[in-house]
């Protein structure tokens, strides 16, 4: 009898302990030592949007993210170069006017003093261009994702060997997060107005 509820007891206790759970897997596990997955936050995806995804979703990413980051380190560059008073030499329009004659940042395209609307069409068509026909891979011949080299821009890369490239291709990985960053940053305290160190007056 001492027996019989001590097992039931048993069987009652058991009822309110925590159900035991296998480790979960997903294919996250599938891009934890992809490039980029680096101290100090190694694999880092806040938003999920690498959940139940495969290697074509991952590149795809992997492609926006690249180009992202190299238009923000241009972007960034470019800030800081105008701020400190470089401009291009000559005239801008047929009218004369110079490319210091016009504002830096948002406001060059943006503002009251902006470029006319003929020069930023042709800057957007640029840029078009450039999307559509030259900065991607048309050969087929890429080596990685954001490979646009297509088999005539070398600058040395084909001497490297396979750990120099994979650190290169991070540190570009690493300096274009930071530069999106960064560009962010300025755009915002344009905005807000005042002065920051190296770029100066906003």
């Amino acid at each position: 009898m001492k027996s019989v509820i001590f097992a039931a007891a048993v069987a009652s206790a058991a009822a309110f302990a925590p159900a035991q759970t296998g480790k979960a897997t997903t294919s996250l596990n599938a891009f934890e030592n992809e490039l980029g997955a680096q101290p100090p936050l190694g694999f880092y995806d806040p938003f999920g949007m690498l959940d139940d995804a495969d290697q074509e979703r991952f590149d795809r990413l992997r492609y926006v993210e690249i180009k992202h980051g190299r238009i923000s380190q241009l972007a960034f560059l470019g800030q800081i170069t105008t701020r400190a008073g470089y401009h291009l030499p000559g005239a801008i329009d047929g009218a004369g006017d110079s490319f210091a004659d016009f504002p830096n940042g948002f406001a060059a395209i943006g503002g009251p003093d902006s470029i006319p609307g003929a020069g930023t069409g042709q800057i957007l068509f640029f840029i078009g261009a450039l999307e559509l026909a030259v900065m991607k891979d048309v050969t087929g011949e890429n080596e990685f994702v954001g490979d646009f080299r297509n088999g005539y821009i070398d600058f040395g890369w084909d001497n490297f060997d396979e750990e120099t490239k994979l650190q290169k291709r991070a540190v570009e990985l690493n300096n274009g997060r930071a530069a999106m960053m960064g560009i962010l940053g300025l755009m915002v305290h344009e905005q807000l107005g005042g002065s920051l160190p190296i770029v100066g007056d906003l």
